[in-house]
């Protein structure tokens, strides 16, 4: 198939490494953090634009393609690459979030999940067969089983019981999947916060041989302490040689502790959505640059960045965008958050590359 995946240099089965994966839309060096672009865009980005700040992958999300604009309509553009005019690596989730985030609309069942769309109401039936159909019919690189996301807390039985379906859709996205050469498809480890569960669901998806694997059910809500736990519960369980994608995670001191633990992919729409709320990601820590404290401060948004933001505008504008309600306040921050944390990303990668990711560690294990 055109998915492959190489680990670069000395490795263990636990810890940071490096590693380059390879698409027939082009090469993803690892660890590797991929901006979110849940309806076939990154809120406020265009292509061009997540090209220069370094994306080397996307993500967009199955549940709301299929309700807008149609998995067909997408189809007959040629896939989202051509449809949305991005020629690098795309993934797609399969909605098992919205499983989870939109618990109101459905019900779930052994064949699927029943819900009512939360644009207009109307009843709507998702089994590991359709999202395969839609999944193929949006043609990303990297594609995900159905799954359902374990809400947090959740007691013992519901999590067995949970993770067991989980791996059952997963057999059936497997055998109902129509382009194995092309798209690489996922299982994701479920098993809530019980380590025995994310253990025995690790090792029922490897018996499945999934080109990669995701962790999800994580960062939602629990103690970071025991999203770590769960990691190092899940993690030894799968393949060295194949990559490993922490779902749903993008906050700097959580990206760090789980490239410690070897995660190599990494997805979140943190930096945009604190970008749209005027908070800027910087050396420092976050700054919240819509404060008025800012209104005459003529510095940059990170005097350490080298990102066209930061050469170009300074707090005091930016700031007035905002009290504005201007949409290139958003879009400045956005851009610049999206470099900030890509830029991090290649520092981590050259930090592994040299033996020193300890370092880098320590410099963002604390960053708020």
């Amino acid at each position: 198939m055109s998915f492959s995946f190489k680990l670069l240099g000395d490795h263990t089965a636990f810890g940071p490494r490096r590693g380059r994966i390879t698409t027939s839309h082009g090469t993803i060096e690892t660890p590797v953090f991929m901006p979110v672009g849940t309806q076939a865009t990154v809120k406020t980005l265009s292509p061009e634009e997540l090209r220069a700040v370094g994306a080397q992958i996307i993500l967009g999300n199955t549940y709301h393609l299929y309700l807008r604009p149609g998995a067909e309509l997408v189809r007959e553009a040629g896939g989202l690459h051509s449809f949305m005019s991005w020629d690098r690596p795309i993934l797609t989730d399969s909605g098992g979030f919205q499983v989870f985030s939109l618990a109101k609309l459905r019900k779930i069942s052994e064949e699927g999940v029943s819900f009512r769309s939360h644009l207009d109401g109307s009843l709507h039936f998702l089994t590991p067969e359709r999202v395969m159909a839609i999944e193929n019919a949006l043609g990303a690189d990297i594609i995900m089983c159905f799954d359902e996301c374990i809400p947090y807390p959740a007691d013992y039985a519901y999590a067995r019981n949970s993770t067991a379906l989980t791996t059952r859709w997963a057999r059936r996205c497997q055998q109902a999947h129509g382009r194995l050469e092309e798209q690489a498809l996922f299982g994701i480890v479920q098993g809530g916060m019980y380590a025995d569960l994310r253990r025995e669901s690790a090792a029922s998806l490897v018996e499945l041989d999934f080109p990669g694997y995701a962790i999800g059910g994580l960062s939602v809500g629990e103690p970071k302490e025991l999203m770590l736990e769960m990691l190092e519960a899940a993690v030894p369980e799968l393949p060295v040689d194949k990559p490993r994608y922490l779902m749903g995670v993008g906050s700097l001191d959580y990206v760090v502790e789980a490239i410690d633990r070897g995660v190599d992919m990494f997805d979140c729409v943190l930096p945009t959505r604190l970008a749209r709320h005027g908070t800027a990601l910087t050396a420092s820590g976050r700054l919240v640059v819509k404060n008025a404290e800012y209104a005459r401060d003529f510095s940059p948004l990170d005097a350490a960045c080298d990102c066209n933001v930061c050469q170009t505008f300074t707090r005091a504008y930016i700031r007035h965008l905002f009290a504005a309600r201007e949409i290139l306040g958003l879009r400045l921050v956005s851009y610049h958050n999206l470099y900030f944390m890509l830029k991090v990303m290649s520092e981590i990668r050259q930090a592994i590359d040299v033996g020193q990711f300890a370092e880098i560690k320590k410099k963002y294990s604390s960053y708020r």
